[in-house]
């Protein structure tokens, strides 16, 4: 991998890791279509990886920093007995979400990612989750809710839902910040509530898949030349992930009524026309 494709790669995972449109399913068919050859054997490339998963979860971090500093004080009891108590029941929510994708994930994602992580079949994916963004929108409209629900409303039954939603993104294509806004969007929470339960969902997820995956690559010896291009990389894609998260949060709080909707015809149409240039 050369230095411009991984700083490009970095900012295509910065940007798709969190906007709904899967960024697995970016980072095979973007270099498929461009005719780049990038082995995941390569002993860099599990460490590039990695290292942009950090990146996004630093990014992460920052951008919900008074959120998780919030969440801590209560849950210390800093700020009194009734905000511990909810500050409590929100992290309990978000154990409780993160299950699934650690049950599951652990059983079968080695099999999945093996199974489908073909440029035809991540395209096909990438359409099934237009479709999927799409027709959670029509649903949201025809059930007409009157209001949505805060986070703290959640019940244990709507997180676990979300979580379940979660493990669609073992599927290459399928977006995991897309199933999860899905899932909130359909427990009733707005656009911008579902998007910020995603995102605190995700720094856990991301830190615990990237800590996961530090023990494959203990035993890599990355050629010292190849640690700027990495830390580089990391630092772009951290700010990019910094960047694509706050545009993203202001479009959801914005658009409440549609948000999911250009995504949706963005994923048809790159999986379609992915589709039928790996086909033919």
């Amino acid at each position: 991998m050369s230095f411009l494709q991984a700083i490009f790669i970095a900012i295509l995972q910065g940007a798709t890791e969190l906007f709904p449109v899967s960024s697995l399913g970016h980072a095979v068919i973007i270099p498929a279509l461009l005719g780049w050859v990038i082995s995941p054997q390569d002993p860099t490339f599990l460490p590039f990886i990695v290292m942009l998963h950090f990146g996004t979860a630093f990014a992460l971090l920052i951008f919900f920093w008074k959120d998780w500093h919030a969440l801590f004080r209560g849950v210390l009891g800093k700020d009194g007995a009734a905000i511990q108590q909810q500050s409590i029941y929100i992290v309990l929510l978000l154990i409780i979400a993160t299950l699934p994708a650690i049950l599951i994930g652990a059983i079968l994602e080695s099999y999945i990612r093996q199974l489908f992580s073909t440029p035809e079949m991540v395209s096909i994916f990438l359409i099934c989750n237009g479709f999927m963004l799409f027709f959670a929108e029509r649903l949201k409209k025809r059930s007409h809710p009157t209001t949505t629900m805060a986070i703290a409303n959640m019940t244990p039954k709507d997180a676990l839902v979300i979580g379940c939603f979660q493990c669609l993104a073992f599927f290459p294509g399928l977006s995991r910040s897309g199933a999860t806004i899905v899932g909130g969007i359909l427990r009733n929470l707005s656009h911008e509530n579902s998007a910020r339960f995603s995102f605190l969902l995700a720094l856990p997820i991301i830190l615990a898949a990237s800590v996961h995956q530090l023990w494959k690559i203990h035993s890599h010896h990355i050629p010292i030349e190849n640690i700027g291009t990495l830390s580089i990389a990391t630092i772009i894609g951290g700010i990019t992930a910094l960047l694509s998260t706050a545009v993203l949060m202001k479009f959801f709080r914005d658009h409440d009524n549609w948000a999911l909707t250009p995504f949706s015809f963005y994923c048809i149409a790159l999986g379609s026309i992915s589709l039928l240039v790996f086909l033919f």
